[in-house]
């Protein structure tokens, strides 16, 4: 973990130094950030009404959330309810031979991004990638889809949108609740209270029965809790499945590889599938990962990595390398509020 990380998220030493250093660089941040929503608010800068009706699942910090998780399973309440989705992404980590660039069966996450690749492989739904979301999603309308889901985009304010969705960290919430660079936020808490939902992502100050309380009582905004549960382990070069109780009686010491934003959060999920983790390597956000530096990394022991990392490392796996699976849950009061929210765009 990068110190800054440390700094922003767990109050390490080093914030009494570098804090007061960034402060100055916040407040410039603030500047910009704030003329720039004046300037789409007063229409001095124009937004576009995109082809089709769109929720952005976003937030206002920096690093995983659950984004992807959440836009999973949103995709599969979808699909129940006979509704045609698609997603826009920007496809960081991604070099397309074109854009807006349609993902496909032959696409890889070398040319998509590794969360638009892993959200084809998983759901097969139409996915354009691309920096002009207006344009991506004026090609998923020629493909028939009649609701977009917006991997990300909630600072994108030249897109117009229908419904908002913030994406919270259960564990790191705010961090020490400044803006970038001092603090980990791209926008101030204030935002919260101008979306339709929020989503927390693991356990937090929200209780049963999503009555909110400490940092999240005071908002008007519906804040929902999001569990994660992982499902399976999957080898990436022959495609078996394994239950996560099967495995860990087979294998009960591994190694483990993650490149999202809080690697820490997948190394504890292993814990909890009773695996002793043998050596571990974190790895920054979408970070690009050659056969060489995994080759090192692996010994007789399984090699696991998120499912995310996993599209980046088919081409060239071992036999004893896994991704785990995990899915997103929610209360059936919360499953049927989200089903709710998804009908009514549609309506829109």
């Amino acid at each position: 973990m990068r110190l800054i990380e440390k700094v922003w998220f767990y109050r390490h030493p080093a914030k009494w130094v570098l804090v007061p250093l960034l402060l100055p660089l916040s407040a410039l941040f603030w500047l910009i950030t704030s003329l720039r929503r004046v300037l789409y608010r007063l229409g001095i800068k124009s937004s576009t009404k995109p082809a089709l009706p769109v929720m952005v699942i976003g937030n206002i910090g920096i690093g995983g959330n659950g984004k992807t998780p959440l836009t999973l399973y949103l995709i599969e309440q979808c699909q129940q309810l006979g509704i045609k989705v698609g997603i826009v992404s920007r496809g960081y980590g991604g070099k397309a031979p074109h854009y807006p660039y349609l993902v496909d069966e032959h696409s890889t996450a070398a040319e998509a991004g590794d969360e638009p690749q892993m959200i084809f492989d998983r759901t097969g739904v139409p996915i354009a990638v691309g920096s002009d979301r207006i344009a991506s999603i004026a090609l998923l309308a020629e493909q028939g889809c009649q609701l977009v889901l917006a991997d990300d985009g909630l600072q994108h304010y030249k897109m117009q949108r229908n419904a908002e969705v913030i994406v919270v960290d259960g564990k790191r919430q705010f961090g020490n609740g400044l803006l970038l660079p001092a603090g980990p936020l791209r926008e101030g808490k204030w935002r919260l209270n101008s979306v339709d939902f929020i989503i927390v992502n693991g356990k937090s100050e929200v209780a049963a029965h999503q009555q909110p309380t400490g940092e999240f009582s005071r908002l008007k905004t519906p804040v929902l809790e999001m569990a994660l549960a992982p499902s399976q382990f999957i080898n990436l070069a022959t495609g078996e499945t394994v239950g996560v109780d099967e495995f860990s009686q087979a294998n009960p010491k591994v190694n483990a590889i993650a490149a999202i934003g809080d690697p820490a959060r997948f190394f504890t999920t292993l814990k909890q599938c009773k695996l002793t983790l043998n050596k571990v390597q974190g790895f920054v956000d979408h970070h690009t990962f050659s056969a060489q530096e995994l080759n090192e990394l692996s010994t007789s022991l399984p090699l696991m990595m998120t499912e995310k990392d996993a599209v980046k490392c088919q081409t060239f796996a071992h036999d004893n390398w896994w991704y785990l699976a995990v899915n997103a849950s929610f209360e059936p009061t919360s499953a049927e509020f989200l089903q709710l929210q998804l009908k009514r765009l549609l309506e829109k």
